[in-house]
């Protein structure tokens, strides 16, 4: 009898270890390990953006990225930040600003050697270093005092290469405090990532 309860808890650990590969490869596969530096195209409601992202200096970051851009949850949300000159951030709420769901914290790559230079797409974080998860912003300006020193900074990687002047336009718009959220710098007309893909690799 022993020995029959020994075997089918084994049988049920080897199963759940087959079922935890199987979702390990299929998520590796859906946001294309193989690929150093893969493409992102984002529709926002100003126009299209492609960035390029650095696997290389940022492992960690991209397949985070990736995971949330391959499971659509970047599509209809908002980018909710803007500060002239510095940046543009968005990827945690939807249109109404309900927060969308966090997969969990992530290690921060800021240490790469990539620097947030006008351009460049750094994921946000909280006032401690290993608190990003799924918001991220553009640096709209060569903004140093965000890279790390003697604190950590805030992890780029990636960089626009197609839509730069969306960006621009992104940079324009009108911002004013929000009563309602208690917030600075909210747009006020809604600036949208409509949808985020992954580009096949070239």
């Amino acid at each position: 009898m022993k020995n029959l309860s020994y075997y089918f808890t084994l049988c049920l650990l080897l199963f759940n270890a087959c079922l935890f590969s199987s979702a390990s490869v299929a998520k590796n596969i859906a946001i294309d390990p193989t690929n150093i530096y893969p493409k992102v195209k984002l529709e926002t409601s100003l126009g299209i953006i492609i960035v390029e992202l650095d696997r290389v200096k940022a492992p960690i970051t991209v397949d985070n990225f990736l995971t949330y851009v391959v499971s659509g949850e970047y599509n209809n949300t908002v980018f909710h930040r803007i500060v002239e000159d510095f940046i543009v951030q968005g990827g945690g709420y939807d249109a109404d600003f309900v927060p969308k769901k966090i997969l969990g914290d992530i290690i921060n790559e800021s240490g790469n050697g990539l620097k947030n230079e006008i351009g460049t797409i750094a994921m946000a974080k909280e006032s401690r270093p290993h608190t990003a998860n799924r918001q991220f912003f553009f640096n709209i300006n060569d903004n140093s005092n965000l890279d790390p020193g003697r604190r950590w900074g805030y992890a780029v990687f990636g960089a626009i290469v197609e839509g730069e002047e969306v960006l621009e336009a992104m940079a324009k718009t009108k911002t004013d405090y929000n009563d309602t959220l208690g917030w600075e710098n909210v747009p006020l007309t809604p600036v949208m990532l409509i949808k985020a893909s992954l580009l096949p690799a070239e």
